[in-house]
């Protein structure tokens, strides 16, 4: 199985640059985009439903901003749209698709533009992160967090201590989902490299993305039951239709 994992960051602007094309080729079973910028309802067929997938949106309720998707070859047995509490479900930041074994979600987590919205994000979704993990079910969250966990996933790491997305209070955050809470971080079980970056502040096309100063803040979580199934992780650092690039995974797993 193989999941990818996508912070389009505006969708229309994303297909323009290529995404429909990158998406054809990946033979992904399921594609989970972040920060679609858009309404739903607005979008053509061609981007709800590319050749192979069943699209799936949970749009912000404010124009321009937020909201996720997922891209789906095997239709799941249920949808979940958000979580329940209004800053995630209103600002479109939270879908799951349920399949007999496991369930895949599509995740953003406010960027920090606000510090106080996003800590109090952060509070309510480890409340929620808390229960997944006492649950049978097994989950595999997708998407933007918004946070460096540690000094190796980011350039100039000394320069942002008080930077939204490395600040102490967020990677201790961090520490508490991929410690006591127990997700692990699928690509650091492939990879324990420095200088592995999901994200530029300022993109340049003419920078190779691996000598540009980036942060990983793009993950793939899953329980530690999953740990045996993770068989490998990769960046796809030649997909240059967003700053983001893509994360993929690849599981020894079935939908």
């Amino acid at each position: 199985m193989k999941i990818a994992s996508i912070n389009v960051n505006g969708i229309r602007d994303a297909v323009d640059r290529g995404f429909l094309d990158w998406l054809a080729q990946q033979d992904a079973d399921v594609v989970c985009v972040q920060n679609i910028k858009a309404k739903s309802f607005e979008l053509g067929d061609h981007i709800l439903y590319p050749e192979g997938y069943e699209g799936y949106f949970l749009d912000a309720e404010e124009d321009g901003f937020s909201g996720v998707g997922l891209y789906c070859r095997k239709i799941p047995k249920a949808i979940m749209y958000g979580l329940g509490f209004p800053q995630c479900d209103h600002e479109g930041r939270f879908l799951q698709a349920d399949y007999d074994r496991f369930s895949i979600a599509s995740f953003l987590m406010p960027d920090g533009s606000d510090q106080k919205a996003k800590q109090t994000f952060m509070d309510q979704y480890q409340e929620y992160l808390s229960k997944m993990a006492r649950k049978r079910r097994e989950y595999i969250i997708c998407g933007t967090w918004h946070v460096a966990h540690k000094t190796l996933d980011l350039a100039n790491w000394s320069d942002n201590q008080l930077t939204s997305g490395f600040r102490p209070e967020e990677r201790a955050w961090m520490d508490q989902v991929l410690g006591p809470i127990g997700f692990i971080d699928t690509f650091r079980e492939i990879n324990r490299d420095a200088g592995e970056y999901t994200w530029w502040p300022k993109r340049d096309q003419e920078v190779p993305r691996e000598r540009q100063e980036g942060w990983r803040i793009d993950y793939q979580l899953v329980g530690p039951n999953f740990r045996r199934h993770v068989v490998d992780a990769w960046i796809d650092y030649d997909a240059t239709f967003s700053e983001f690039a893509p994360l993929i995974v690849e599981y020894d797993l079935d939908l």
